[in-house]
């Protein structure tokens, strides 16, 4: 039997959510909980056209899911939504006397990036989303603690923790965003300097594990962590690359991959991050020519860069990973894109690269 830990995912979709969507949403959710830590995974789909006010998923699928949890040894359950502190706290005193923790997507995802964060500014910028997500749930730390005051009816003890736990937060939000501002200051300092040398920069974007971090290192001999997971890349990372046709070098940087659902919370917390992307000349959109899954991780992308406001920039869209398709599927992916001028490369064997310079050169230089 697996040592791993075990995990239900559970996604509550609409009833007209076609099979398709919700397969790659609760794919979506298996890949990151791989990434965390290799769960073994049971996985739960339930239509719904309204959520449960009190538990998000109803009272008989908790029912169905305590008993599936308790036959199967489970010890996570993970909702693909962001639950609302009562709807966490009721599921919390249902499965957590069974030791079972339940989570939604955003707390995974939070797990995720605490486990990759490297420098202080990421492991800031977790903190700051982490304390943004927290921020609601003090209600249910406030309902414990009015219990043990007395009753839910009894104001006193636990009205004033919550207060207190508020404050707290507060501060702590407040003094991670003034040092987040240092930061920003620094590398806007940094910007302003680059530019003033003449240098033009570029940003690689895309969905998470398209293989943003990979043509980084293609581009720029440099050497960066590679994996095949998702969120591997928290930190912004910069490195120069030759133009041989104009004999002239720019800069290249890589950033945090997006996702379906990133909440306004975490996009907001990475802006600091992000920054090399809105103060680009020039976007490299990466794209897994391999994923089959490829159109709406396009859509998702180029949702995130209109909130960013990036949707106005000059853009290359870079379908890579061609060593893993065949000609017939290289053609299709052509046609069907063709109105996006679509480069095709293969960063992890070098294909195309010169190719790539050259489209690049045209639209910073041309």
């Amino acid at each position: 039997m697996s040592k791993l830990p075990r995990a239900i995912l559970v996604d509550i979709i609409p009833p007209n959510m076609t099979p398709e969507d919700s397969l790659a949403r609760l794919n979506e959710l298996e890949s990151l909980l791989v990434t965390y830590g290799g769960f073994v995974i049971v996985r739960k789909i339930q239509k719904k056209q309204v959520p449960d006010y009190k538990t998000y998923i109803g009272k008989g699928k908790v029912e169905e899911l305590l008993e599936d949890a308790l036959k199967l040894n489970v010890e996570f359950l993970i909702i693909n939504n962001l639950l609302k502190p009562r709807q966490l706290y009721n599921l919390e005193a249902i499965f957590e006397k069974h030791a079972i923790k339940v989570w939604d997507k955003i707390d995974l995802i939070l797990k995720i990036f605490d486990k990759h964060a490297t420098t202080k500014e990421a492991k800031l910028q977790i903190e700051l989303a982490s304390l943004k997500h927290l921020g609601p749930r003090i209600f249910k730390m406030g309902l414990e603690l009015m219990r043990q005051a007395g009753g839910i009816g009894t104001r006193g003890k636990g009205e004033t923790n919550i207060e207190i736990m508020k404050r707290h937060i507060a501060a702590r939000e407040k003094k991670i965003k003034a040092d987040l501002k240092k930061v920003a200051r620094n590398q806007e300092g940094q910007r302003n300097k680059r530019q003033s040398q003449g240098f033009k920069t570029v940003a690689i974007v895309g969905y998470t594990n398209a293989g943003k971090s990979c043509l980084l290192q293609a581009l720029t001999n440099k050497k960066v962590k590679i994996k095949d997971e998702l969120f591997a890349t928290l930190d912004s990372r910069i490195g120069k690359v030759y133009l041989p046709e104009i004999n002239q070098s720019i800069l290249v940087s890589d950033t945090i991959g997006f996702i379906r659902d990133l909440p306004p919370e975490l996009i907001e917390a990475f802006k600091s991050t992000l920054a090399e992307t809105i103060h680009a000349d020039l976007l490299l959109h990466v794209i897994d020519i391999n994923d089959f899954e490829i159109e709406w991780k396009i859509e998702v992308v180029e949702k995130i860069l209109k909130e960013l406001k990036c949707d106005k920039k000059k853009m290359i869209n870079v379908f890579n990973k061609i060593d893993l398709v065949t000609p017939q599927r290289e053609k299709t992916i052509r046609n069907k894109y063709k109105e996006k001028n679509p480069v095709l490369v293969s960063a992890s064997e070098r294909e195309n690269l010169t190719g790539l310079k050259s489209t690049i050169t045209e639209y910073l230089f041309g």
